[in-house]
């Protein structure tokens, strides 16, 4: 039999055995400056505009027996206080789909998030966020195999070794709420020039999330510290950086990176941004990354090249794909309206 279809067959059966003792998943995205409300609710209506909307999909593990797909949309404003000229507040809302390999393992979420900015000094902003969101987490056993099927030959799944056996109690979904709080202390000298210091706590009630009733398994915090800053060089050429630290049970992930940021046309009404550059993933994957922005606009792409010891194994590099889409819309302010201090 082909090494490479043993040592993919291998793979689904360790990632089966990981699904009875995980405590659920999570998204991670590579571009994760470009999903703001899943990194830190402190970040909702954190921008210059009135209201924002993002669209992002991430396909990985799609050459092997096991794919991952992610899809995500938010939309979120920022609001001015009428009685203050120094606090706004952010709102919005994200939604979450994510399936995982030959069970369709399975999460949908719908969050919202809130948000109150506080300007601190001209230069500093300081953030804290609150989540609430409902989630639900399954799988599909039909394109299953298991011990019980196999005759030693192959899996055989007529007559009496059609069943698996096995009696989920929760009837493969579970579902259950979520929390999570935020906090973001931002420092802007211009519109091209400014910093994002973060830390986000995600699940914070640690919800349980296990498909038999007599575990009682619960979905651990997770923690994300994050620094995006972008920085004017010249009139036409910026810099962004970017670093993230993800850290849930035993298991943490840093990702970091920097964009080259080229203004190709600066005339009002005409804007238009090329973005280029490379990141890293401390698992082993390099993140080559290109945007275009044009106008409020925004499209942004990268590949994961995946030097993993399996990827090592069978002879290739290929890990994932990323796309995010992002539109703000800016109002027209009436004559004396206080305008967000978002620069």
């Amino acid at each position: 039999m082909d090494t490479k279809y043993l040592l993919r067959r291998l793979f689904v059966v360790v990632f089966l055995i990981s699904l009875a003792k995980s405590y659920g998943q999570d998204l991670h995205y590579s571009q994760f400056y470009n999903s703001p409300q899943n990194l830190n609710p402190a970040l909702a209506g954190m921008f210059n505009g009135d209201h924002r909307f993002i669209l992002s999909h991430r396909d990985q593990w799609r050459y092997v027996p096991v794919p991952w797909t992610t899809f995500s949309g938010a939309y979120d404003r920022n609001i001015s206080y009428a009685k203050s000229e120094k606090t706004f507040f952010g709102l919005g809302g994200n939604l979450n789909y994510d399936r995982q390999g030959d069970s369709r393992m399975t999460l949908f979420g719908l969050g919202v998030n809130g948000a109150v900015h506080r300007v601190l000094s001209p230069r500093l902003i300081g953030s804290v966020g609150l989540n609430l969101g409902f989630a639900s987490r399954g799988f599909n056993t039909k394109m299953l195999r298991w011990d019980k099927q196999w005759n030693g030959d192959i899996f055989d799944t007529s007559g009496g070794n059609a069943t698996s056996g096995e009696t989920f109690q929760n009837t493969e979904t579970v579902n259950f709420f979520d929390t999570g709080i935020g906090a973001n202390l931002r420092w802007q000298k211009s519109s091209r020039t400014n910093l994002d210091l973060g830390v986000g706590i995600h699940h914070l009630i640690e919800p349980k999330t296990a498909f038999y009733d007599e575990n009682d398994i619960k979905l651990p915090k997770r923690i994300t510290l994050a620094g995006v800053g972008n920085f004017q060089l010249t009139q036409k050429i910026d810099l962004q950086v970017h670093i993230l630290q993800q850290m849930q049970s035993k298991y943490n992930e840093t990702v970091l990176g920097g964009l080259g940021k080229f203004h190709v046309n600066q005339q009002r009404g005409k804007e238009l941004e090329f973005h280029a550059g490379l990141g890293y993933r401390t698992s082993g994957s390099l993140i080559p990354t290109i945007a275009f922005q044009y106008k409020n606009w925004y499209l942004g792409g990268n590949l994961d090249i995946d030097s993993t010891p399996f990827n090592q194994t069978l002879n290739s590099s290929r890990g994932a794909y990323e796309l995010h889409l992002r539109h703000v819309i800016q109002n027209v302010k009436p004559f004396r309206f206080k305008n967000c201090p978002i620069l």
